[in-house]
């Protein structure tokens, strides 16, 4: 039996922000696809029991303070359906190092002490390597792990530049990149590898575009 196509046709695509109900969504996404990154393995000691439910957790809390910071978050979407989303940290960077006292006690309370000093500390020293005062950093990009390789991650990285364009004091967007084969990805939209920044054991690259 072949099975029918059931991808995405692009041009029925639609870049949109999330509203509150495509959260949990988004998070699901978000998790499959940052379930296997070596940083994320690292900080929330995936050797330990439970890990699935650290990282769960994590995300949803950095989720709602997307949300609450009224941060970027960029879904795309086909007939209603969530098939990518980007979150974006905004050149005032309202969210911030400091972070917010419930986030910490949330993060606390379901991640631990030492996942949550890892993700402050891991914030710090990307935000220390960036190549400009103020800029968008793109903190998490996923695609539904059924509607990938379709050309969805360079339709949400042309609604990445649209919020660019949106911000004129903003300098660029800058990522930060754990696995080789997205720095390819990346490099083919413009983004430079500008430092290498080493979180616990394992090092990823600071990638940055200036505005055009």
């Amino acid at each position: 039996m072949v099975q029918a196509d059931t991808s995405p046709q692009l041009d029925s695509v639609r870049a949109a922000y999330l509203s509150a109900e495509d959260l949990k969504v988004a998070a699901s996404i978000i998790y499959n696809a940052y379930h296997d990154d070596p940083i994320f393995l690292e900080i929330f000691q995936s050797e330990r029991e439970g890990y699935e439910s650290r990282l769960r957790s994590a995300i949803r809390e950095e989720l709602t303070a997307f949300w609450e910071a009224d941060q970027p978050i960029i879904g795309l979407f086909d007939e209603g359906r969530l098939l990518a989303v980007a979150c974006l940290t905004s050149p005032d960077n309202s969210i911030g190092a400091g972070r917010y006292w419930h986030w910490r006690l949330k993060m606390l309370l379901t991640t631990g002490y030492y996942g949550t000093r890892q993700m402050l500390e891991k914030e710090e020293k990307i935000r220390n390597a960036m190549p400009a005062q103020k800029y968008h950093l793109l903190s998490f990009i996923a695609v539904h792990p059924d509607h990938q390789s379709h050309g969805l991650g360079h339709l949400l990285m042309r609604a990445i530049d649209s919020v660019l364009l949106e911000h004129r004091d903003s300098e660029g967007v800058g990522v930060f990149v754990t696995v080789p084969k997205y720095e390819s990805f990346f490099a083919d939209g413009f983004y430079q590898n500008v430092a290498q920044v080493e979180i616990t054991t394992k090092v990823g690259n600071v990638m940055f575009r200036p505005r055009p």
